[in-house]
């Protein structure tokens, strides 16, 4: 059965155009089209479509109100359409915090210029996010609750001390309307010297949910690996550090690794770690599908640190991290995955489960919580 996909934008002519490349795909059929946010919950309600592509700038409601209020009375997942800005990126990481699936740059000189690149990624990411564990979620609005008070820190270990900002709650996330599976146990405290973290679609909400867990004395140095685009990622890292109590920021060539921080791969370059506790920031070499690569970053940590890194593979598609926690657990390292009922979409955590890789399945609400207990 066809996917049936509702195109929402202002612009005519990407309306259009979007949907002359779904119609294109056999396994697509576009069943409606809405010019604005409000038009959007309207045939949303009506059509019940199986994913919804969403601009973010329009008329009478813009796409993120959409995206709340589509959450709210019909889950469905959606794809943001986003400028290549750094305020495109806020707007986009606002989406995804309102419920979006994923998002692709809004380019109009793409679709002009590589037509069947645009329409092979296009419709790879609509069958994809249609498998998506948003068409069997609920959600609700999330409640206001203050954060803890942060723990005081030495300097040394980032920027937040006792008087940093509360922290807002994190966005819902999706609940199964199924039992989860059984979590694995707690883990056992080691003295690791690196926590790595890699995560694809459904990452920047995961990783926000995750981290926003740990104390600003969180004594292990952290690196993160999100596939998204070089406009992204530098405001992806400030969003995070401005409501994670630890510290994080877009990693830069030369960057020390220490307790406290956490480095975010730069979009389109790839993150290595040297023996001097340092970060290598790389071109991102086009034979590489992802720019960063998870078993990138993974294979220089298990080169570099051998037995005493913690990896932590998140929500996402494809295998991006396999081979990387492959070779991490070869070396005596520990490896979690995220569990299919929390995944947005479980592809990577998949690849390492099926790979007998994982030492532990856990919960994205119970993921953070074990890091403390793992490493304090």
């Amino acid at each position: 059965m066809a996917v049936k996909v509702l195109v929402v934008d202002d612009s005519g002519f990407f309306r259009r155009r979007v949907s002359e490349i779904l119609s294109a795909d056999s396994n697509i059929q576009v069943v409606g089209t809405a010019t604005n946010g409000k038009e959007a919950i309207d045939q949303a309600l009506a059509l019940k479509p199986d994913v919804i592509t969403m601009d973010y700038e329009m008329p009478m409601m813009d796409g993120i109100t959409a995206v709340r209020h589509i959450m709210q009375r019909c889950p469905t997942p959606v794809l943001m359409f986003s400028s290549l800005t750094h305020e495109g990126a806020r707007v986009t990481l606002d989406a995804l915090d309102a419920g979006a699936v994923d998002f692709l740059p809004k380019n109009f000189e793409d679709i002009s210029r590589n037509p069947e690149k645009v329409k092979q990624l296009l419709c790879e990411k609509i069958l994809s996010i249609s498998r998506s564990n948003r068409r069997v979620s609920t959600y609700a609005a999330p409640t206001p609750v203050a954060a803890p008070a942060p723990t005081p820190a030495p300097s040394s270990l980032g920027s937040y001390g006792s008087n940093a900002p509360v922290r807002p709650a994190p966005a819902p996330l999706p609940t199964r309307t199924h039992a989860a599976a059984p979590s694995s146990p707690a883990p056992k405290r080691k003295a690791y010297k690196l926590v790595a973290i890699g995560t694809s679609t459904g990452g920047p909400v995961a990783l926000q949910r995750v981290l926003t867990q740990l104390p600003a004395n969180f004594p292990a140095p952290i690196v993160l690996v999100q596939h998204m685009p070089a406009a992204f990622t530098k405001a992806f890292a400030e969003r995070l550090d401005k409501l994670c109590r630890i510290s994080v920021k877009e990693a830069e060539d030369g960057d020390i690794l220490r307790p406290g921080l956490a480095l975010l791969a730069p979009g389109g370059k790839q993150m290595m770690i040297d023996g001097r506790g340092a970060v290598k920031i790389l071109p991102g070499d086009e034979r590489l599908n992802y720019k960063p690569c998870v078993d990138i970053t993974f294979g220089s940590a298990a080169k570099t640190y051998g037995d005493k890194v913690l990896a932590v593979v998140l929500t996402g598609m494809g295998a991006d991290g396999r081979e990387g926690a492959r070779l991490l657990k070869q070396g005596g390292s520990s490896i979690w995955a995220q569990d299919e009922a929390s995944c947005v979409i479980y592809g990577m955590p998949m690849a390492i489960v099926k790979a007998e890789l994982a030492d532990a399945v856990y919960g994205l609400d119970d993921i953070g919580r074990h890091l403390v207990e793992a490493c304090i």
